[in-house]
C-alpha cells in the first residue's frame, strides 16, 4: 500500500477508544437518519445508509440506536432539513483539509468553521482548491492477529479491490468507490470479519509537516471533528508517529 491511509487508520483506532464516544454517535444518528430519509431504509437499495451503518458499527453503536435512527429517518420523524457541505482550507503548515458538515443551519456553521481555522492560523479555500488533492475510497479493516495478509489479499483482489497491506495489527484492504460495496461483500461471504469499513478521503499523496506545525494542525483537526456539525475532517498530513490523547 502507498501509506497514504495510514493517518486514516491511526485516527480511527483513536476515536474507538475517545471518551468522546457520546459526540461521536450523535454524528453518525444523524447520518444515518438523513441517510434513510433520503433513500429509505433497505440497505441493500440504499449505499449511503449501508456505508453509515457500517460506520456505526464499527464505533461498536448499539444495534438499537441504528434501528431507531433508520426508523426516524424513514418515517420522517425529524423535522429538521439538513444541508450537506464540503469545507475546503489549509491548515498550519499548509496542509489541505477537507471538512464535510452535516447541518440545519449553513451560516452558523459557516462562521464557526471559519472562526476555528482563523484562530488555528488556517483559512478556507476557493471552491477546487484542495478536493483535487484527494480521492474518495473505500476503507476495509482487519484484524492480523485473526487473519493472514495472504488470506485477506485473496478474496480482496479478486473481488475489485485496488490494494491489500499489513499495518501493525491492521490489514487494510483498499477499493475505488464504484467497488466498495462489492468487495465488502465478497469479504463477508468469505467469512472474514472486518474491524471498520466506510467510504473516506484518502489524499493523492502526503505531506510532511514540521514538529511545532504538525501540533498546531492535530489541534486544528481536533478542534474541528469537535464540532456538531462537522462529520469528517480528512488532511494530507503524513501521518505523526502517535497521535497525543486528548
Amino acid at each position: 500500500m502507498s501509506g497514504h491511509s495510514k493517518w486514516h487508520s491511526i485516527r480511527h483506532k483513536k476515536g474507538a477508544t475517545d471518551a468522546k464516544r457520546g459526540k461521536m454517535f450523535t454524528k453518525l444518528i444523524k447520518e444515518i437518519t438523513v441517510a434513510a430519509r433520503l433513500g429509505g431504509e433497505d440497505e441493500d437499495a440504499n449505499p449511503r445508509l449501508r456505508t453509515a451503518v457500517l460506520k456505526a458499527k464499527g464505533a461498536n453503536m448499539p444495534k438499537e440506536n441504528i434501528e431507531r435512527a433508520i426508523k426516524k429517518g424513514a418515517g420522517g420523524e425529524d423535522g429538521s432539513e439538513f444541508s450537506e457541505l464540503m469545507y475546503e482550507a489549509y491548515g498550519p503548515g499548509g496542509v489541505a483539509l477537507l471538512i464535510e458538515v452535516l447541518t440545519d443551519n449553513k451560516n452558523r456553521s459557516a462562521a464557526e468553521i471559519r472562526n476555528l481555522l482563523t484562530k488555528s492560523g488556517g483559512n478556507l479555500g476557493e471552491s477546487g482548491s484542495v478536493a483535487y488533492m484527494f480521492a474518495r475510497r473505500g476503507v476495509i479493516g482487519f484484524d492480523s492477529e485473526r487473519y493472514s495478509e495472504d488470506e485477506v489479499m485473496e478474496v480482496a483482489l479478486e473481488a475489485g479491490a485496488d490494494d491489500v497491506s499489513a499495518d501493525g495489527d491492521t490489514i487494510e484492504v483498499l477499493t475505488e468507490q464504484e467497488s466498495f460495496h462489492q468487495t465488502l461483500r465478497a469479504l463477508e461471504t468469505a467469512g472474514l470479519e472486518h474491524t471498520m469499513a466506510e467510504l473516506a478521503w484518502l489524499p493523492e499523496a502526503s505531506i510532511a509537516v514540521d514538529f511545532s506545525k504538525s501540533e498546531s494542525a492535530l489541534r486544528l483537526i481536533e478542534a474541528l471533528e469537535d464540532h456538531d456539525d462537522v462529520q469528517q475532517v480528512s488532511t494530507n498530513m503524513e501521518a505523526p508517529e502517535a497521535v497525543p490523547a486528548d
